[in-house]
């Protein structure tokens, strides 16, 4: 089962440009995996500007093969996103005018912000409540 989440960043005038991802949004991989390979705006810019994913940094990608889209393994061995665009979608980034219509608007299971400080913020959100609460981003535990 997924764990849903969604991954922003932060503009000039506190609008957040963001893109959906599908598999593993806690905190403990997807905010670690953020901050560790995703910590310069130019990096994060480039991870939304590539739509919906189901995955960041995995070593494959969709391609097609026979006609039909397939999960590969990428030809040159490196990390990167999974992008929905890969296999033919449109699922451009999504904006929002402010972090709180960023929060509520069909909301994921986790939301994460790379701040206008370079800081990734991580937020878990309670859907029957409507409301977000900040979490901190901790290496798991063995």
């Amino acid at each position: 089962m997924a764990t849903r989440s969604r991954i922003g960043i932060e503009l000039a005038d506190g609008s957040i440009l963001s893109a959906y991802h599908h598999w593993d949004g806690y905190p403990t991989w997807l905010g670690n995996t953020l901050k560790e390979h995703y910590n310069t705006r130019a990096d994060v810019a480039e991870l939304i500007d590539g739509g919906d994913m189901s995955v960041c940094w995995t070593q494959q990608k969709f391609a097609e093969v026979d006609g039909r889209y397939q999960i590969v393994d990428r030809e040159d061995g490196q990390y990167g996103p999974q992008h929905y665009s890969q296999r033919g979608e449109d699922c451009p980034p999504r904006y929002d005018a402010s972090l709180i219509d960023y929060l509520n608007n069909d909301p994921e299971e986790y939301a994460y912000v790379y701040n206008r400080f370079g800081e990734w913020i991580a937020y878990e959100i309670d859907w029957n409540t409507d409301t977000a609460r900040l979490v901190d981003i901790r290496p798991a535990t063995v």
